[in-house]
């Protein structure tokens, strides 16, 4: 038997018919940014690769400063690729999330990618980040614990993704369905039309297969007055806030309030 690896809440949560509150980051890569988060009390903090120039370097750095918080780290890869992936995983990220999945064949080599044999094709990297550097141990028993933990999130982005989404979430190894909202309105040729009754179609299409196969649906949340009716339309895990608009808007307010003393 193996020490005990770290555990996450947020995917035990979410297989018990829970939900889900976190953040996301893609601006500010300091040592600092993660108990920040969690002190705000976000259940898991989300780094982007996709938007960003973030090397493996800077995701392994990051990833490293939610140890010793409740923050559980996810990671936003840039493509369906092995070594994304596994990389990520290795360096520690509780969960793994994949732009632009449009069909259950990219849905299933995703889930591979984070799964060890026999269900999956991870590969054996053991006494490094994400074991705690432990060796001389129940390999067996590592395997079956990285397993449970790693949440498996697939971006669903395009009318294709959409209308594939049935297949996408009854894929074993798929936790969570996330609407990249921006790109899937994008992609139906209706930017930023939230309320167009082609996105609601799509939305609806995505949540319904959540619903149908036991996942959950995700997305990001701008505000918490958003954040309320995403809930209440079905969603189970958001990211509340981005770094970038969060830093922005709070310094905007404050700037705001203190020029209105000058007058």
């Amino acid at each position: 038997m193996s020490h005990a690896m770290r555990t996450n809440p947020v995917k035990r949560n979410l297989q018990g018919g829970g939900r889900s509150l976190g953040t996301m980051v893609m601006e500010f890569d300091t040592a600092g940014v993660a108990r920040m988060a969690d002190a705000a009390g976000a259940e898991f903090v989300l780094y982007d690769m996709e938007h960003t120039a973030w090397s493996i370097e800077t995701a392994r750095r990051l990833i490293a400063t939610c140890s010793g918080t409740k923050a559980v780290p996810f990671v936003r890869i840039p493509a369906t690729e092995y070594h994304f992936a596994a990389r990520v995983l290795d360096a520690g990220a509780l969960g793994v999330m994949v732009p632009m999945v449009n069909d259950a064949e990219q849905a299933k080599a995703l889930a591979d990618f984070c799964r060890y044999p026999p269900v999956g094709r991870r590969g054996a990297g053991f006494g490094i980040a994400h074991d705690d550097y432990r060796t001389d141990e129940d390999v067996a028993d590592k395997m079956r614990q990285a397993d449970e933990r790693t949440l498996v999130i697939a971006q669903i982005e395009s009318g294709e993704g959409a209308a594939n989404a049935r297949q996408i979430a009854a894929v074993d190894g798929i936790d969570v369905l996330w609407i990249g909202h921006f790109d899937l309105a994008n992609f139906l040729g209706i930017p930023t039309q939230f309320d167009h009754p082609d996105y609601r179609r799509a939305e609806d299409a995505v949540r319904d297969a959540c619903e149908a196969e036991g996942k959950a649906l995700g997305r990001l949340a701008t505000t918490s007055a958003e954040a309320e009716g995403l809930l209440d339309y079905g969603y189970r895990i958001l990211a509340v806030g981005l770094d970038i608009d969060l830093y922005r808007r709070g310094l905007s307010r404050e700037l705001s309030g203190a020029r209105a003393q000058l007058t």
